[in-house]
């Protein structure tokens, strides 16, 4: 028996970096970018590794390249990590595992630590795979905190919830982590919106940007948990932003969400400092007409753009400072199985 899943790269559209904060987020996965990962029976339990995880180098500066490229760690550390967890959850929850045994390996595509999700699409797609292989069923609410809680409690890296969410929910996913609902039943309120109503979005990245998205948030945790009032007055802002795009796409005025993507990034930018070369590559989107903002982190921004032209002129001068441009495929809602 040999089982495939896979889970999408994620693009925060409005409203992060609220997610960690209580706020209101609409991100989207787009088939552009893919993990996957495989299941198969074997006698013993074994996690095979991936490029990303290997140790043998043609020299120093291979090495150093590498590092800046993936860090110090691949994703075999993701799949233990993600069958200890699942084994923890079936062990609390009282489901019973039958006793065979596999081997697990991954592949993906998603640009590496530029705020696309890759670490927790790996995640997904392993969860998934323990899911079919023990013929266990876990509600898509769960499910969003069971991946999180890999990075977050197993692994002590620093993440939110809506990657986690989007790459469950699928498709375009509109969320609420409103505290009284996370801390009543532990998870928001989180639903699929209709596509149809989007203006022309594009994606653009730079893979040597890379960096961990708790370097980036420190800061701002510290801040709000002192309760800084600059730090929650944005944090309301942009969940005002959330609501406001989300009416766009309901009412078909998708056209008009374009200022509200640049007042997210603007507000984003006025708390702390971006760095140089993401700011540079927000104006030279803006320069050409796009609206332009975070999809995580940084390393990667998202945006609207009016027609086949200025898409032209944004892939110039975009690529002109090292960045890839795509269109984003968005994917299909994933189906909650019975």
């Amino acid at each position: 028996m040999m089982i495939r899943q896979k889970a999408y790269a994620r693009g925060g559209l409005i409203g992060n970096p609220s997610d960690g904060y209580f706020g209101k987020t609409i991100a989207l996965t787009f088939t552009n970018f893919r993990a996957d990962v495989v299941l198969y029976e074997t006698p013993q339990l074994e996690i095979l590794p991936n490029i990303r995880d290997h140790s043998r180098f043609n020299g120093i500066a291979e090495l150093a390249n590498d590092v800046c490229l993936f860090g110090y760690y691949g994703g075999v550390r993701l799949l233990k990590a993600s069958v200890k967890r699942f084994y923890d959850y079936c062990r609390i929850t009282g489901i019973e595992l039958h006793k065979r045994n596999f081997t697990l390996h991954y592949t993906s595509d998603i640009p590496h630590l530029v705020g696309l999700a890759g670490s927790s699409a790996i995640i997904t797609a392993c969860i998934r795979c323990l899911m079919d292989f023990y013929e266990v069923q876990i509600p898509k609410p769960q499910l969003a905190n069971l991946i999180l809680s890999v990075e977050k409690e197993e692994l002590n890296i620093a993440a939110g919830l809506q990657d986690r969410v989007a790459q469950v929910y699928e498709g375009l996913v509109y969320m609420n982590f409103d505290e009284s609902l996370m801390n009543e039943r532990g998870y928001g309120e989180y639903r699929n919106l209709n596509t149809d109503a989007l203006p022309p979005l594009y994606i653009a990245y730079r893979a040597d940007l890379s960096q961990v998205s708790d370097i980036v948030h420190h800061n701002l945790r510290e801040r709000f948990n002192r309760k800084d009032r600059e730090v929650l007055d944005a944090i309301s802002f942009w969940a005002e932003l959330t609501d406001q795009v989300r009416d766009c796409i309901e009412q078909n005025r998708g056209s008009e969400i374009g200022p509200l993507l640049n007042a997210n990034f603007d507000r984003r930018a006025a708390l702390y400092d971006v760095g140089r070369e993401n700011m540079l590559m927000v104006q030279t989107a803006r320069k050409t007409g796009a609206s332009a903002k975070f999809t995580g982190s940084g390393g990667a921004i998202i945006g609207t753009y009016e027609d086949r032209a200025m898409l032209t002129t944004l892939q110039e001068h975009l690529s002109a400072i090292g960045c890839n441009v795509i269109v984003p495929d968005i994917a299909q809602p994933q189906e909650e199985k019975q």
